[in-house]
C-alpha cells in the first residue's frame, strides 16, 4: 500500500454513511444502488456518489448487470488497511515500552 492509498482509504471511511455502506457489504454479499440506499434518508444520486468514493478508494468492486450496478466489498483493501494499522501500531510498541520502563523506574 503506497502512502497515498491509506489516506484515500481512511478518508473514504471517515464518513458515517460510507462506513455504514461498508458494514452492509461486510457479509460478502453484492447489492445494487437501490438496495444500498434502503433505510437511508438520502437520494439515490447521493448513494451513487458515496459508492463512487468507496470505489475510487478501492474499497468496493462494481459489476454492471443489465441496467443495474452491483457493489461488493473489496476485502483485500480492508486487509491492506488493517496491515497498515498494524505496522503503525508496531512502531509505537518500542517507544511506549521504554516510556513505561522510564516512568516505573522514576
Amino acid at each position: 500500500m503506497s502512502k497515498a492509498e491509506p489516506a484515500q482509504l481512511f478518508a473514504a471511511l471517515g464518513d458515517a454513511t460510507r462506513l455504514g455502506m461498508v458494514g452492509r457489504l461486510s457479509d460478502g454479499g453484492e447489492r445494487s444502488i437501490v438496495q444500498m440506499g434502503e433505510g437511508l434518508a438520502i437520494s439515490r444520486q447521493a448513494v451513487a456518489k458515496h459508492l463512487d468514493v468507496l470505489h475510487g478508494a478501492g474499497l468496493v468492486h462494481r459489476r454492471k448487470s443489465g441496467r443495474e450496478v452491483h457493489y461488493a466489498l473489496h476485502r483485500e483493501a480492508i486487509e491492506a488497511a488493517r496491515s497498515w494499522l498494524d505496522e503503525v501500531n508496531a512502531q509505537w510498541d518500542g517507544p511506549l515500552a521504554r516510556l513505561k520502563a522510564f516512568v516505573e523506574a522514576s
